[in-house]
């Protein structure tokens, strides 16, 4: 056992997507970066649409290039009311090029993401990887020091802790969360269908939350059912052939005969936000620092921007001879993320539980609402451009 800690500018914990991304743009500024991360194939077929900003990020790292191929772009998006309530809000849709753009992004696989992040990192000499799992995490006054299961010691002047929703990095930073449980669960498979679906992804509001295809490569979408609890685990039981009529159903055969492909996720939904975003040597970034409901596609979008923010932050630092674990430092990191992930967290929030709501006053407002976004111009405009990425966040370079 080595107890002679190395010494990095920053250590990443964790290796799913945010926290790579986190690693590879950390290592691109310059700074000494440690990932420490067990080296694993990505366990399910869950899906991302990546908006906005996140594609750009990825070009900069040199990782979209490798994985680009096995994306689809997502060019439209419409909103369908399926509550069959008395009051239902108009049809709405969305389109890219209204705003100039080709396309919002991208939707694809997190697993082909995986394998496209990998290996960037594995071609970056400046970034060392521990293939391990963090074991102990003890922020000190200069340094940070991490024991990994495999008894290496190293320290590093700031930890990026990327370790999910039980996060040891938090626990170490004494950051407390704030959760919500929702009555809620989300089911997500793949399917393939007999119709194109010409880069449109279809979102039917129904009284237990949304639905919603989005367009992969090829004649296949991805599928993310939330529905209540109990619904969500009736369905997740039904054989491929029951849970593809339902499917079809669902979709109103807007993509015609629906087979589901296999591979099924269910997981309950709940809304977690920190106290912080850094403390004591220690930034937390993606599920580690929020976790969302699979509404708007926000959860891993908000992951690379946290990612983006502290590698440019670190860069700023370490540039200037700084400390980039120092109270302001993290100070800086905590500022720039409050804002965003909390108006995120909000706009989602008010959107589920205005679904929800059987309370008629809030059926009216939403109706109205979703009607004043598809008939003023200028108001869908600002919608699209807002969902994509805060306009009120800078750019940040990566290297």
């Amino acid at each position: 056992m080595n107890d002679a800690p190395v010494p990095f500018d920053v250590a990443v914990i964790g290796g799913g997507p945010a926290g790579v991304s986190a690693a590879i743009a950390l290592a691109q500024t310059g700074a000494k970066t440690a990932l420490i991360a067990r080296r694993a194939p990505y366990a399910d077929n869950r899906t991302t649409a990546l908006l906005g900003d996140s594609v750009s990020f990825l070009q900069g790292l040199d990782v979209w290039s490798r994985c680009e191929d096995k994306a689809a772009p997502l060019r439209s998006m419409r909103l369908v009311d399926d509550t069959g309530r008395l009051i239902r809000a108009p049809e709405v849709r969305f389109s890219s090029e209204e705003i100039g753009l080709a396309e919002f992004g991208y939707n694809i696989e997190n697993r082909e993401l995986m394998v496209a992040l990998e290996d960037r990192a594995a071609a970056l000499p400046e970034l060392i990887r521990f293939d391990d799992e963090a074991e102990a995490i003890e922020p000190g006054e200069a340094i940070v020091t991490i024991r990994t299961a495999g008894g290496q010691s190293l320290a590093a002047r700031l930890v990026a802790g990327a370790d999910g929703r039980q996060s040891l990095s938090r626990k170490a930073a004494g950051i407390e969360i704030r959760q919500r449980l929702l009555d809620q669960a989300a089911l997500t498979f793949n399917v393939t269908h007999s119709r194109p679906h010409g880069n449109v992804s279809t979102e039917f509001h129904t009284p237990q939350g949304p639905c919603v295809f989005v367009p992969l490569p090829g004649a296949r979408s991805s599928v993310v059912w939330v529905s209540a609890p109990k619904e969500a685990e009736r369905l997740i039981a039904l054989s491929d052939d029951a849970l593809s009529e339902a499917a079809e159903a669902r979709s109103h055969s807007v993509l015609g005969r629906i087979r589901v492909e296999p591979g099924r996720n269910l997981f309950p939904l709940a809304i977690e936000l920190p106290a912080r975003f850094a403390q004591r040597r220690i930034a937390l970034v993606g599920e580690a620092a929020h976790v969302l409901p699979p509404i708007g596609a926000q959860g891993l979008n908000m992951g690379l921007r946290d990612a983006a923010d502290i590698a440019g932050i670190v860069r700023d630092t370490v540039a200037a001879g700084g400390d980039p674990g120092a109270p302001q430092v993290l100070d800086r990191y905590h500022s720039a993320r409050s804002a965003d992930v909390a108006t995120r967290t909000w706009a989602i929030d008010l959107a589920n539980r205005s679904l929800l709501s059987d309370f008629l006053p809030i059926q009216s407002l939403r109706a109205a609402g979703l009607h004043l976004l598809g008939s003023i111009g200028p108001l869908r405009r600002i919608a699209m451009r807002e969902g994509l990425a805060p306009s009120w966040r800078p750019s940040r370079r990566v290297g």
